[in-house]
């Protein structure tokens, strides 16, 4: 039976190359995820450990109430302490460089600055010098290789950054390599000699980390409790070995979250390929019913002709999973790419070829091809000898048929049932019945689709039949004969499709709903933020209040605070202009009493807390001190604005750096649309500053969503790939089966032209029945799903995205007819006297 299996393997060969296919496509997909994120961890893990090679000890300040700050004192006894070698105090913050053209040289994520610490050779060991020297002046910075070459500025030459405001500029005095993985990965970094990276990023006399090196052989552990020891309570301090197993957690969760997403297309993939491999072994078997049937006449059990066609399919699973695998090299390449050019960054580092990601891709491959070709198998194996020698291809029995139907309308029922129990959820507690519900239905569908095909093959048979006569007529009928085969082949594609659209309306509907979340309350006409995270100074706003043609600059700092053990937000602005950048609508009270320790409070705060006007809140804030604040309004839900709203004195004692987190800008009536620009110029050309009108802020929200939906697009298209091999594997096969009936039509006169067209015309039919059922399916589950999202984002609305969906089925037209085009060409180069006596 193994040399069945061969013989059979090599005299099929060009009808396995589709499913192959398929098979290679779905485990490339494997494979090329599992190397791509051993790749990437690989890579973040070793620049990780290249920065912490001397870190033995890292020392920071809890950051809690009564945590200290760290100083000279705190370095002092540091090094004191034996076995300490050297201790480097460290200031950190964000700085963002300009390049050539005024941007950013870094991303904003990765724009780092700190001080530069020279030893007693005047260089500092963590960022050796590659050409020039270290900073020594307030006037003077460093900056990486990389960030230098953004800025154009030559050795003495000036470069322009920007910490929290105002544009500095500085003398270039030299450039450093580092192994900072966040600088690797496409951020920035300037170094200043240290009072002025006190004076610009922190607190003077104070540094944000101390990082201590020891003796070779040292118990790191053991020297950290130490340092533990000889400092006051509130400083943390975490062994080098602590630290970098830490940072080896996070970029393991961090890689597995990208591993797991791929995983799941790979896995809609190979599902997809599943309906093609049964496919095909179901017609090949059907092909090879005489010879099976001699098989058993001359001895063969039913447990042999099963094992030949598995160890049929295993072998074949098997050399295009292994093709697979070198392709998904290839995948592993271009997703690096691909994602460094949407903006991800990701360090350069070389391929990682685990053998568990070889064994992995094998494994699934060939276990997905043997399991999809068991029923085939089973099929061939409960045919008599006698039955199989009188018969070619026979229909599916008719019991088979109502017991599919059967389950199929009770799988659907069910399903339907629970998405539409899914539309009385209010809260994300229901996405796991959603999804359960989904995939219920989607298994239902996919079961009924035998019967589903026949009023849909009939309805779009009668117009194919008044448009081309005979050639639609016979398409039908090839279409309805083996409802099975066309549902299979259907199915493929509808899995595809149901996904792409459904995350389709759900995408558009939540960017629909953004769209009417971000314009409903605020009124200005741009909003001034830092394209860091270190907030903008005060300067900014009081700058732009100053300038022609602003109406208004509110500024808008936040901090956070409890109270009853219950997280919320506090805005400081400026009250009295606050209603000129928001639709501020006050409920209670008055908004000129919100000065000193009194407050605005939203009305769901309110309602929360069961307050009104006069009532008392007490306050615990981040820096542990405390307050009582009177409750002097209470103002409507707004978006622009959080829980509660207070005067900037009250609010700034409790901050640890006094930076607005945005200005608000209202255009004076009658001025011009070149008010970004004047803003832009008022504050230096400055690359911190980003200036965005209401128009930029809704492409923002909107371009997140569309990338993360076109980056669904590009993921299932595999799933669609493989489905359109599927339709052209099926139409090959089926011309093969159908060898002596086109014979006998090409005999009694119909043209070539006539069998490419009944050929392609059945083409369409399952390519067309896939994409209806999939875009109904699709929106349906789209409608009852997305009732979840309404809860938490009460804008959302479902919107039905008609021409993207007139877009899919155009595509799956297309499809049809491309899928046709072989097969067809085929079908029409058939010798007739050959075909005729072909058995």
């Amino acid at each position: 039976m193994l040399r069945t299996a061969l013989r059979n393997l090599l005299a099929h060969k060009t009808r396995l190359l589709m499913t192959a296919l398929a098979v290679l496509l779905g485990t490339a997909f494997v494979s090329g995820t599992l190397v791509f994120s051993d790749s990437v961890g690989s890579a973040f893990r070793n620049r990780t450990a290249k920065s912490l090679d001397d870190v033995a000890v890292s020392v920071t300040a809890g950051g809690g109430p009564g945590s200290g700050a760290l100083g000279a004192r705190a370095v002092d006894k540091v090094r004191a302490i034996p076995g300490v070698t050297h201790v480097r105090p460290s200031v950190n913050g964000t700085t963002t460089v300009a390049d050539k053209d005024g941007n950013p040289a870094g991303r904003e994520w990765g724009s780092e600055g700190a001080n530069y610490v020279p030893d007693k050779d005047g260089k500092d060991s963590r960022y050796p010098i590659r050409t020039g020297r270290g900073p020594k002046a307030a006037d003077e910075v460093v900056l990486d290789t990389r960030t230098a070459a953004r800025t154009g500025a030559a050795l003495g030459g000036t470069v322009r950054l920007a910490v929290d405001g105002p544009v500095i500029t500085k003398k270039l005095v030299g450039t450093v390599g580092t192994d900072d993985p966040r600088v690797g990965s496409g951020g920035s970094l300037a170094l200043f000699d240290t009072p002025t990276a006190q004076k610009l990023l922190g607190k003077k006399g104070e540094f944000t980390e101390l990082v201590v090196s020891a003796t070779p052989g040292t118990d790191q552990d053991a020297l950290a409790a130490k340092v533990r020891g000889v400092l006051p309570k509130g400083f943390q301090a975490q062994s080098g070995t602590a630290l970098a197993a830490e940072q080896s957690k996070i970029i393991d969760k961090e890689t597995k979250s990208i591993r797991n997403t791929f995983l799941v297309f790979a896995g809609i993939a190979l599902f997809v390929g599943v309906f093609i491999i049964a496919n095909t072994f179901t017609m090949l078997i059907a092909q090879r019913t005489r010879e099976i049937a001699l098989l058993r006449a001359v001895g063969a059990s039913r447990r042999q002709v099963v094992r030949s066609v598995l160890i049929e399919a295993g072998l074949l699973g098997l050399v295009a999973s292994a093709v697979g695998f070198v392709l998904g090299l290839g995948i592993a390449v271009g997703l690096r790419s691909v994602l460094n050019s949407t903006g991800a960054s990701l360090p350069d580092g070389p391929l990682v070829v685990e053998p568990m990601a070889l064994l992995s891709a094998l494994a699934v491959g060939t276990v997905v091809t043997v399991l999809a070709a068991w029923l085939p198998s089973r099929k061939a194996a409960r045919i008599a000898p006698v039955e199989a020698l009188s018969a070619v291809d026979q229909p599916a029995a008719p019991r088979g048929l109502v017991l599919r139907n059967t389950l199929g309308g009770a799988l659907t029922a069910l399903g339907v049932a629970i998405m539409l129990y899914v539309t009385t959820i209010r809260d994300s507690s229901g996405l796991t019945t959603a999804m359960a519900g989904s995939a219920i239905t989607l298994t239902g569908v996919i079961v009924l689709a035998p019967l589903l095909s026949r009023p849909f093959v009939a309805l779009f048979g009668r117009i194919t039949d008044r448009l081309t006569g005979v050639s639609g007529k016979l398409a039908r009928r090839n279409a309805l004969r083996n409802p099975r085969r066309t549902a299979a082949t259907a199915s493929a594609l509808m899995i595809g499709l149901t996904l792409i659209t459904g995350f389709t309306v759900v995408a558009i509907s939540a960017d629909r709903g953004v769209d009417r979340m971000g314009g409903q309350d605020l009124t200005a006409d741009y909003k001034v933020t830092s394209s860091g995270f270190g907030g903008l100074s005060p300067d900014v706003a009081r700058t732009l209040g100053k300038q022609k043609g602003i109406d208004a600059a509110v500024p808008i700092r936040m901090t956070g605070f409890q109270s009853g053990n219950a997280p919320a937000g506090l805005r400081a602005t400026d009250v009295a202009s606050i209603g000129k950048v928001t639709d501020l609508k006050v409920r209670e009270g008055s908004l000129a009493a919100v000065r000193g320790k009194s407050v605005a409070v939203s009305e769901e705060y309110a309602k929360q807390r069961a307050l009104r006007v006069g009532s008392s809140l007490p306050m615990e804030f981040h820096d542990g001190k405390k307050a009582t604040a009177r409750v002097a309004a209470v103002y409507a839900d707004n978006d622009v604005l959080s829980d509660v709203i207070g005067a900037p004195s009250f609010v700034d004692p409790h901050l640890d750096k006094v930076l607005d987190q945005e200005v608000l800008v209202k255009a004076a009536p009658g001025t011009s649309g070149d008010l970004p620009d004047t803003i832009r110029k008022a504050l230096g050309a400055n690359p911190l500053i980003k200036v965005q009108s209401q128009d930029d802020l809704r492409r923002e929200s909107a371009g997140n969503i569309g990338d993360i939906l076109f980056l669904m697009y590009g993921l299932l298209g595999m799933a669609v790939v493989i489905a359109v091999i599927g339709v052209v594997n099926t139409l090959a096969m089926s011309v093969f089966e159908r060898t002596r009936e086109i014979g006998m039509l090409r005999a009694i006169g119909l043209a070539r032209s006539g069998v490419k067209r009944m050929v392609r015309l059945e083409s369409v039919m399952i390519a067309m029945f896939g994409a209806v059922l999939g875009v109904g399916l699709g929106v349906f589950l789209a409608w009852s799903g997305g009732h979840i999202l309404r809860s938490s984002f009460p804008t959302y609305e479902m919107v039905v995205p008609w021409g993207r969906i007139g877009i899919f089925l155009l595509l799956a037209l297309a499809v049809g007819v491309l899928a046709a085009v072989w097969p067809a060409r085929r079908a029409a180069k058939l010798n007739v006297l050959e075909s005729i006596g072909s058995q």
